[in-house]
């Protein structure tokens, strides 16, 4: 192996840095904020919820240079190697005056108190520079996850739709310059493995798959950090240690996204906003459920196989790929194996990983035609949380019959489980509302839900079998009568 880079490169702004003092703990943010003095971006929450820390980074990938709005106070500075970060101050009109964004704001008095305004602004960067007249969806879309604490949101939405008046993309600098970007981010990439540290906290990033199979063996325990979406909070709220850290966002062999005619198989450093462009097409039945995964910058950060690895008996995915039969392959430098996604969770906090394993693909076959597919989200808010309950189904109806179940819950188990006995109840019955209502009685034999914060055993539990007569009623055409109880 060739000797391993000591420092961290990357363009900021419009300037080339370099950093060999990196720990694997350190933010985005602290840096921007403390070492550099870019105090335009702000701390909010240090937790990925609020937005005021939102910066664009932009990633060179073969050709084309992607840039996409992400949470700085969680994105750790060891994962911009090679990037592009644009913060607030970086913006400016052609003619050098307020950038059209920032104007737009000031003519429809977009901004309050204006804490939340830097990161806001950012976020409408990034929907100006990719939807030229965006629909009050889309502006809706973009801002899930700036939270504005003056709620003051219609005047936001407003200038939103207005930007284009102001000025029009093809003149920004990250259009103008790109082609000098994507040069200047080819001189810094060398293809080396990149090994820093500050005060011991050392961060590691593999040259390729294979270096990272190496890095693991090398690292035993180490920790493994893709969008940082979970890390990024065990860091800043939790305190955690996680040096050795080996990140692996950077690596492009596991960002693939392969169809065949059965199959859709994708890395597993896959962001939620990249496998967004296969969902229409293989799994439309996602589509709404999507959008509710994070805001736009945690799906640009956060990865598929990342939300696996956790564990989470919480996680928005597993349920999801479980019901539709996903499979995972798991890479060391003995080897590969294959397994259901199902049979990775053992019990809360333990995966059925071997020394040294990653998760490198997952498998996904595409729903057989005909076959009804769904998948529903509760949550105390609505978009930007995290589940209470999360309910998967996929069924093979054949002449009126239930030929195959598979369905899988999140939120209601120690980790994400099938629901073996409603499965049970309605496999080889009448695909009817009679069915669906005994199949309900046996969620009590698959599920003892806790209470917690989120929500009440009982609450979990009634809304466990009212996603099942929901996703029956959905595909009868019928409008769904809610079952009112208590809130959670």
């Amino acid at each position: 192996m060739s000797t391993p880079r000591t420092e961290i490169r990357f363009l900021l702004n419009d300037r080339d840095v370099r950093l060999s003092a990196v720990g694997a703990s350190d933010t985005l943010l602290d840096h921007l904020r403390l070492a550099q003095r870019l105090t335009g971006t702000k701390e909010g929450c240090a937790e990925g919820d609020c937005g005021a820390c939102t910066v664009l980074v932009g990633r060179r990938t073969g050709d084309q240079l992607v840039y996409g709005s992400v949470n700085a106070c969680i994105r750790l500075l060891a994962s911009v190697d090679g990037c592009h970060v644009v913060t607030v101050e970086h913006l400016v009109g052609s003619d050098g005056a307020l950038h059209p964004v920032q104007q737009a704001l000031v003519e429809h008095h977009g901004s309050q108190c204006g804490f939340c305004t830097p990161g806001i602004v950012m976020s409408l960067y990034a929907l100006w520079m990719s939807t030229l007249a965006p629909s009050v969806e889309d502006v809706e879309v973009a801002l899930q996850g700036n939270l504005c604490r003056c709620t003051g949101y219609q005047p936001i939405i407003d200038a939103a739709l207005a930007v284009t008046e102001h000025g029009s993309p093809a003149n920004d600098v990250l259009v103008t310059q790109r082609g000098a970007v994507l040069e200047r981010l080819k001189s810094l990439q060398d293809g080396a493995r990149v090994e820093v540290s500050r005060e011991g906290d050392m961060a590691i990033l593999p040259s390729n798959v294979s270096d990272l199979a190496a890095v693991l063996t090398e690292y035993p325990g180490a920790t493994i950090v893709a969008g940082a979406t979970d890390v990024g909070l065990w860091i800043t709220k939790f305190m955690r240690t996680i040096s050795p850290a080996v990140f692996i966002g950077h690596l492009e062999e596991l960002q693939q996204i392969t169809i065949t005619d059965h199959a859709v198989t994708i890395g597993s450093g896959v962001t939620y906003t990249q496998f967004e462009q296969v969902l229409a097409s293989e799994f439309a039945h996602m589509d709404e459920f999507w959008s509710r995964i994070g805001g736009w910058q945690i799906r640009n950060m956060g990865t598929i196989g990342g939300n696996i690895a956790n564990g989470s008996p919480i996680g928005d995915t597993p349920p999801a790929l479980i019901a539709l039969g996903a499979t995972l392959t798991l890479t060391s430098r003995a080897g590969r194996r294959v397994l259901p996604l199902e049979d990775y969770f053992i019990a809360y906090g333990e995966q059925d990983l071997q020394p040294g394993e990653f998760v490198e693909t997952v498998t996904i076959p595409r729903p057989a035609p005909g076959c009804l597919n769904a998948v529903y989200k509760i949550s105390k808010r609505r978009d930007e949380d995290i589940s209470a309950v999360c309910g998967a189904f996929s069924l093979t109806i054949s002449d009126g019959i239930v030929e195959a179940a598979r369905i899988a819950y999140g939120g209601m188990a120690a980790t994400p489980k099938r629901a073996s006995q409603v499965e049970a109840a309605l496999v080889g019955k009448p695909w009817t509302e009679e069915t669906v209502q005994r199949a309900m009685a046996a969620f009590a034999k698959d599920f003892t839900p806790l209470s917690d914060w989120r929500a009440s055993a009982e609450y979990r539990a009634l809304s466990a079998r009212n996603l099942l007569r929901r996703f029956y009623l959905d595909h009868q055409g019928q409008p769904v009568r809610l079952v009112r109880t208590s809130a959670a």
